[in-house]
């Protein structure tokens, strides 16, 4: 355990020490979940348009899945109890923090299991490689945004994934056998349905438009001091 808790901490220190200014911004606007609301109901949008009336439960079952990822990332945090990285007594003046301190623990980051498994539920609802990839390379970089900003271990980052990617599995099969059981009648059915390709290009090219404008946004405030270093 000992040898694994010092690769977890070097390989934080490691992957923590690329930073510059330019970044430590963009990765404070990325990081919060509020930044990403349109890409959500984006994403909603195309659930209901795929899934007509089926969208009604899925949509729930989505949300109960992000709440029991999150809550239980709560629970094992103040079971376990260790320190995030800004928190350690040890590593926390060695660490790059340009956010928050956050709270005392940090085991797992509840970032990198919600985004998870919004990312296998979606992925298995909307069957599209491209789509895949798209959406766990979104996830993924947001769980990195929490390395950069010192608030979780790699280690943390892991298991979140983990137990985000356990969790959308388990909660699309229950989407399969609520439809199957209550609701095999409403079509398109949950197993075979999937997002059209004029839908991806839209989800694509909204989700490029839209980082971009804020990557650009960033520049030019910095460049014209509009954003304090």
């Amino acid at each position: 355990m000992e040898t694994l808790k010092h690769i977890d901490q070097s390989l934080l220190l490691f992957l923590n020490s690329f930073h510059n200014d330019f970044w430590d911004k963009a990765v404070t606007i990325f990081t919060s979940i509020e930044i990403w609301i349109p890409f959500y109901l984006l994403i909603i949008y195309f659930i209901i348009k795929t899934y007509k009336k089926n969208a009604v439960y899925i949509l729930i079952l989505i949300g109960l899945s992000i709440v029991v990822s999150d809550q239980f990332s709560g629970l094992i945090k103040e079971t376990v109890q260790r320190f995030r990285p800004t928190q350690d007594p040890v590593l926390g003046s060695m660490v790059h923090n340009v956010y928050n301190r956050g709270g005392a623990y940090g085991f797992f980051s509840a970032h990198a299991a919600n985004t998870f498994t919004l990312a296998i539920i979606t992925a298995k609802l909307f069957k599209n490689y491209i789509y895949t990839v798209l959406i766990f390379t979104w996830a993924i970089l947001v769980s990195y945004t929490r390395i950069y900003i010192g608030l979780h271990f790699p280690g943390d980052i892991l298991t979140g994934w983990i137990w985000g990617f356990l969790a959308g599995w388990g909660f699309y099969q229950l989407m399969v056998i609520v439809q199957k059981r209550y609701f095999n009648a409403n079509f398109p059915e949950i197993s075979k349905a999937s997002i059209t390709r004029e839908d991806l290009r839209y989800l694509f090219l909204f989700l490029t438009i839209y980082v971009a404008t804020i990557l650009v946004t960033i520049n030019r405030l910095t460049k014209f001091h509009f954003l304090s270093s």
